[in-house]
């Protein structure tokens, strides 16, 4: 996909409005917990300083829902920013108005300004162009360098764009490289491994690389509904019951289109959701009618892993099972180690697919981890 990128255009001595997506985790104390999503934005950053440009940052940090929350202002941000860009990052007291104008407006060359959360007015979230125009008036160009939130039509995404020359930053458009790749000369074989809770937030994408790819591994939540549609007893698992129509579809579509769609053979079942559950090892066709299934049994992990050797481009979106939970992390760690030693071009989409390798230090044996889980998806899907 061709973009204009901020090397496309001069920036020495203009004000250049950057749209970074810093919604990093943060502990209890305000302490950041990940910077990775920071560090992903430093080489536009540090560009544009090199260039002599007066560097003005704009993010979101949770949900305030519009109202300003202490512990959701960016000023953490500001801090962990200046250590790595070795230079005094300013931070700002809001995001838009005459007070926040003065602190642009004595902006030199090279210098850096965090504006204030964008999500502490409404207007943001809501696409208004009243605010998409109060936040246009600080700069001069437009650079969008947040993947992650791309596929919102919020107003310092989209809108802002109506108001300024607007092109991408590097980390944009190292997403769209890369995922783009997948769209148009994926090596094969190519695998599509996926899980997480749901199918229908899945459904468009798995329509869209239909032609491409040769396999689909489906394991996490998904899979009981998958498992539902070929009329297995699930017990008390949790599935979406609007959606076994639709993987029943999806199945005979790949069907039709020599796609292999691999399903668990063998599950982990527990009675509870908690470290202290009673889990047992279970064929499919046998999952108990008081358990639930929680992650993919050690069979399955097997399959998935001759499947995965046997490819040269892999896609993952998505755990295996309940993560957040010790005892059910088994089947989505072990499919991190055979990506990360997996000679083949390893794609990951995201999200708390994307946690995992980072949690589990494998990040740079892979060879591209998206900044955005609902965009990566999105943008797989073909829309806007």
């Amino acid at each position: 996909m061709d973009k204009l990128t901020v090397r496309d255009i001069p920036v020495t001595g203009k004000r250049v409005l950057v749209r970074v997506d810093f919604n990093v985790p943060m502990d209890k104390q305000g302490f950041i917990t990940d910077d990775s999503r920071i560090r992903a934005a430093l080489p536009t950053i540090t560009y544009l300083i090199d260039y002599g440009a007066k560097v003005i940052l704009i993010s979101h940090l949770g949900r305030p829902d519009g109202k300003v929350v202490p512990d959701l202002r960016l000023t953490p941000i500001a801090q962990r920013l200046s250590q790595l860009l070795g230079q005094q990052v300013g931070m700002a007291t809001n995001c838009i108005g005459p007070e926040v104008e003065k602190s642009v407006a004595t902006l030199k060359n090279g210098d850096v300004l965090m504006l204030e959360n964008l999500r502490f007015h409404d207007d943001e979230e809501t696409g208004s162009e009243e605010f998409a125009a109060k936040l246009a008036r600080l700069g001069d160009v437009f650079v969008n360098d947040a993947f992650g939130t791309s596929h919102r039509a919020h107003a310092s995404i989209s809108v802002i764009a109506k108001f300024l020359p607007a092109v991408a930053g590097f980390l944009l458009e190292n997403e769209i490289n890369t995922l783009g790749s997948l769209l148009k000369n994926p090596a094969y074989p190519f695998t599509s491994l996926l899980g997480g809770a749901k199918v229908s937030d899945k459904t468009a994408m798995l329509h869209n690389i239909m032609s491409k790819v040769n396999c689909f591994l489906i394991g996490g939540g998904m899979s009981v509904t998958f498992l539902k549609a070929k009329g297995l007893d699930v017990g008390a698992s949790n599935f979406e019951k609007d959606s076994v129509q639709t993987a029943a579809d999806i199945m005979k579509k790949a069907a039709a289109n020599n796609v292999k769609v691999v399903l668990p053979v063998d599950v982990i079942v527990a009675d509870k959701i908690s470290n202290d559950a009673n889990v047992q090892t279970v064929p499919v066709e046998f999952i108990p009618k008081d358990m639930k299934v929680v992650d993919i049994g050690p069979g399955t992990i097997q399959l998935f892993e001759e499947q995965l050797r046997a490819s040269k481009t892999v896609f993952w979106n998505g755990t295996m099972g309940i993560n957040e939970i010790h005892l059910f992390a088994n089947g989505t760690r072990a499919m991190a180690l055979t990506l990360a030693n997996l000679k083949a071009t390893t794609i990951i989409g995201g999200g708390s697919t994307a946690e995992v390798f980072d949690s589990m230090a494998l990040v740079d044996r892979i060879t591209f981890v998206s900044t955005g889980g609902g965009a990566s998806l999105l943008f797989l899907s073909g829309e806007k």
